[in-house]
């Protein structure tokens, strides 16, 4: 394993300090993929159903872009279609979808809530 690689247990961090930082009564002030602030009942949803969908950090092998593979941490349940993901060398949050071959990541990179919400 690579030291510089992140441990569950940072990325549970992460997450954390998003989650404690995120205030639902703000939505006018966060993008969240919308061009349109999303009231605050919005946000509320958002956050019961990432809370939900979170599981433990488990690796994965990530295709991105031009065949490249690498290793990414999983830290949301798929929905059958998508799934969050953490990318540890560029220390960003991405949307991947799911295919035969495994999570394919699609560009939408940000933090774990906002990466979350835009296909919410």
């Amino acid at each position: 394993m690579d030291v510089t690689a992140p441990r569950a247990s940072e990325i549970k961090h992460r997450i954390a300090s998003e989650l404690h930082d995120y205030d639902p009564d703000a939505g006018n002030l966060r993008s969240v993929g919308q061009v349109v602030p999303m009231p605050p009942d919005w946000h509320r949803l958002l956050l019961k159903e990432f809370r939900e969908a979170l599981i433990e950090p488990e690796e994965v092998e990530t295709l991105f872009s031009g065949g490249m593979t690498a290793t990414c941490w999983a830290v949301t349940r798929s929905t059958g279609a998508y799934r969050v993901l953490y990318i540890p060398w560029a220390k960003v949050f991405s949307l991947a979808v799911e295919s035969r071959f495994g999570p394919v990541d699609i560009g939408v990179h940000g933090d774990a809530i906002s990466v979350f919400g835009s296909i919410h």
